[in-house]
């Protein structure tokens, strides 16, 4: 695909160009259609299968009963392990169920993982072996995949062209003070030492060429977590390997292994991605530009993909304190830990 303002090549997902910025492709059209929400429109019509408030349905794809519990508005049948969620219209099929495999399978390949991700450090040597493991479990955890594009308007305060303005305000100060015979020198400098450290802390700087702005637009394949009250599960600056996900078949997943259902559905899904993906891109304009004076972010959101991955959750105690530690239990790597409070 290819941006029609300037001509970039873009992945076929893209919503906004990477180069210019401008809203592309099918989910553009679709948007510029009448959702006035920066929500794309569901292409295709799900078929209601139950109505919502049922306590029982039938598998859309094994005919087995399913029961949700309580709260409950993604469920994954335990038979065939067909998805099913809860939306506005009643109980649908889920458009599109994957999954991650499970490579790291026994607790001694976890515990070297963990290990030397502790490890790092003066603070952190002997620190997995001091510890005690308080709970250890495994579970296959329900993410939207919700593909989001974003653009990102903004200002910002140009520091190094400001301090030039100043010295070469004081430089010419300093020439009509020398001409004036010295009078009031002392006084001078003080001032614009003064401008200049009380505009820093105001924001009250800006002269012609000091505010400047630019624009961001990245595509993102964003993972959020379909249950409400783990929010420990849901990666920060971690990213999946999504390039790994494969349809999801519940005879790959060992029975000893609970696949947990979610209480999150996808119009929910959409609206938390827009706000983490505008966290994100803040995030990201910040680290080059310090001194943000506005910052706007709109979001446009796809149809949601249900993925199931394997994660282990580890609880130990270090000298009487409490941490935890999560491991991608498809890729082998520590997705997120709270240890860096003892040390």
């Amino acid at each position: 695909m290819y941006c029609d303002k300037c001509g970039a090549q873009l992945p076929d997902d893209a919503v906004f160009c990477s180069k210019c910025g401008n809203r592309v492709g099918t989910a553009s059209q679709q948007n510029a259609a009448g959702n006035q929400n920066g929500q794309q429109n569901t292409t295709e019509a799900r078929t209601v299968i139950a109505q919502s408030g049922v306590t029982e349905l039938k598998c859309p794809g094994c005919g087995a009963p399913i029961k949700p519990t309580q709260g409950e508005m993604v469920v994954t049948c335990e038979y065939c392990g067909t998805s099913v969620t809860l939306g506005n219209t009643g109980w649908t099929n889920v458009s599109k169920h994957t999954m991650l495999n499970l490579s790291v399978e026994d607790t001694n390949q976890l515990h070297e993982i963990i290990k030397k991700h502790l490890d790092k450090g003066l603070l952190g040597r002997h620190m997995f072996e001091e510890s005690k493991e308080e709970e250890l479990t495994l579970t296959y955890v329900p993410y939207w995949i919700v593909p989001t594009g974003a653009n990102s308007s903004f200002k910002y305060l140009n520091v190094a062209a400001e301090v030039g303005t100043l010295a070469m305000d004081a430089a010419i100060m300093g020439v009509a003070d020398d001409a004036m015979g010295g009078r009031g020198g002392g006084m001078g400098g003080g001032m614009i030492d003064g401008m200049m450290i009380g505009g820093m802390m105001s924001g009250g700087m800006g002269g012609n060429n000091a505010i400047r702005g630019g624009t961001f637009s990245q595509n993102y394949q964003f993972p959020v977590l379909a249950i409400k009250d783990r929010p420990h599960l849901q990666p920060d600056s971690y990213n999946f390997k999504l390039e790994q996900r494969v349809d999801f078949n519940n005879s790959k997943i060992m029975k000893s292994i609970k696949v947990l259902n979610g209480d999150i559905d996808e119009d929910t899904s959409k609206e938390m991605a827009k706000t983490l993906v505008s966290q994100v891109q803040e995030n990201i304009i910040k680290q080059k530009h310090h001194h943000l004076e506005a910052l706007q972010t709109q979001c446009v959101t796809g149809t949601p993909e249900l993925l199931h991955v394997p994660i282990w959750q580890g609880k130990y105690t270090h000298k009487k304190r409490e941490y935890y530690v999560i491991v991608d239990g498809s890729d082998g790597q520590v997705m997120k830990t709270d240890v860096e409070k003892l040390k």
